[in-house]
């Protein structure tokens, strides 16, 4: 059983009874995967406790908040991403994970952020879109090799797993990881020297 944490009081207390409904203790109303969704985009923050046993169960509701979202066509998680993540169950590396996709995230929704920021300070027709659309590139792009860099298996040109498994790390291959992992640094430095240098000239004008 999970010990509720002091700071639950700075959070909205969410129970899951066992004929699945949700039971928001704030608001004392029963609420929806489509509530606590929208609880997400705005935001708020909450956890979630299974009523009986206690035990804290947020991480998977907010996976089966992803699976409806998905269901519904909103598509954001490519098959090849999800043949990498599942392929990192059980993996040595498997710990390495939750921190790069957190700070890849975290990269991409900064860069998110700012690119809204410009869209509703700058004038009708004056927005950038082509150096937004090259930065959003660059997300993609560093995401996909954060992964990549990590994959437990080979990959074809099309980037689908070829079934081998990784090679056993050399003291080289160990070199090339720290080189894989400079250039990820340069390159999210690079993106915010841009952001930088786009938030200078609009300020300028």
């Amino acid at each position: 059983m999970t010990n509720k944490k002091s700071d639950d009081q700075d959070r909205i207390v969410i129970k899951k009874y066992a004929n699945r409904r949700l039971y928001n203790t704030a608001t004392s109303s029963y609420v929806t995967l489509d509530h606590l969704s929208q609880m997400v985009k705005d935001n708020t923050d909450f956890v979630v406790y299974d009523a009986k046993s206690g035990e804290d169960i947020t991480r998977p509701v907010l996976t089966q908040i992803i699976v409806e979202e998905e269901n519904k066509g909103q598509n954001l998680l490519p098959i090849s991403f999800l043949r990498q993540l599942i392929g990192f169950y059980g993996d040595s590396l498997q710990g390495l994970v939750p921190s790069y996709l957190e700070q890849a995230m975290r990269a991409f929704g900064h860069n998110q952020e700012q690119m809204r920021e410009y869209m509703q300070g700058t004038m009708q027709g004056m927005f950038p879109f082509g150096q937004f659309e090259e930065m959003n590139k660059q997300n993609i792009a560093l995401f996909e090799q954060t992964m990549k860099m990590f994959s437990p298996f080979m990959q074809d040109e099309n980037g689908e797993p070829t079934g081998e498994g990784p090679k056993k790390p050399t003291a080289p291959g160990a070199a090339k990881t720290d080189a894989s992992l400079d250039e990820l640094k340069s390159q999210l430095e690079a993106m915010q020297a841009q952001l930088n240098n786009l938030a200078g000239g609009k300020s300028g004008k």
